[in-house]
């Protein structure tokens, strides 16, 4: 049967689906694991009791801000070891460039370290408008994001470079509530420099290409689930996957909350310490 959780699935499809078969869990860290960074309470035992079980646990996240090891610096910090378990949007938006491209980063550290690791030359946009020409414009969560930067983007667009987006999502969870996400910057810049973005990360191809590329020959869509807190991206991403998603409502969605997408869902549960009993009863 279905898993609910008294939480109400609302217009989503729920179907029938064995939890119990799943064996690699890819789990959302905005809103499923934690809130800015704060524990959300139960997911690092849910995440310990996956593993015991013998279940591999990948983190797939759209944060592109921060460097892998700060990443699991930051994991480890809330009790889940992640050394080779982490998949991010400025991972993905690597495999968008090839090396040696000269490419103006509108984003964090995070995206820096990935144009560089796949052999391209990352320049820091930091206002300057005679910096060109650029390859490509990559651009993600940026908090000193202002109009030189804007202006400095927009002139490397208008200059034939190619605009690359880590992420769409407009917003993201904290525990003060939403706050802007790598999507609103993007379409600042694709605004101003009159290009539609390529984007990389979930829900779109090139980070379903950094899951498998990570797992590797392991991977088996029948018996992996895709937990997150938002349908239209980690639910997408499941559907793109052709695997189970496990809504959790920690997040963006909110227990209640009515959510109106067309797409299937295996289980609409509290939170991953939820999604971690469904699968392991």
């Amino acid at each position: 049967m279905p898993v609910l959780d008294c939480i109400g699935c609302n217009d989503l499809r729920v179907m029938d689906n064995n939890m119990g078969s799943m064996r690699t869990v890819l789990c959302d860290l905005d809103g499923v694991v934690w809130l800015a960074r704060e524990p959300i309470p139960g997911s690092s035992d849910a995440v310990a009791r996956l593993r015991a079980s013998g279940r591999r646990v990948v983190f797939v996240t759209n944060n592109s801000a921060a460097r892998v090891e700060e990443q699991i610096a930051a994991l480890l910090g809330v009790g889940i070891r992640a050394d080779g378990d982490i998949v991010s949007s400025s991972t993905a938006a690597a495999l968008l460039i090839v090396p040696g491209e000269r490419v103006l980063v509108a984003g964090g550290p995070g995206i820096v370290q990935a144009v560089e690791s796949r052999g391209g030359v990352a320049v820091i946009n930091d206002g300057t408008v005679d910096g060109g020409p650029f390859d490509a414009v990559m651009v993600g969560l940026h908090r000193d994001f202002d109009y030189a930067r804007l202006a400095a983007a927009a002139s490397a667009l208008h200059g034939g470079a190619r605009l690359i987006g880590t992420n769409s999502d407009s917003t993201y969870p904290t525990p003060r509530g939403l706050e802007p996400g790598g999507g609103s910057i993007v379409a600042a810049v694709a605004s101003a420099g009159e290009q539609i973005p390529t984007f990389a990360g979930k829900p779109h191809q090139p980070m379903a290409a950094a899951i498998a590329a990570l797992i590797g020959d392991d991977f088996d869509a029948s018996t992996t689930v895709m937990v997150g807190d938002r349908p239209e991206t980690d639910g997408l991403m499941a559907e793109r996957l052709g695997c189970a998603f496990a809504l959790v409502r920690t997040g963006v969605t909110q227990p209640g909350q009515v959510v109106d997408v067309d797409l299937p869902v295996t289980a609409d549960l509290a939170n991953l310490a939820a999604v971690a009993t469904a699968i392991l009863d």
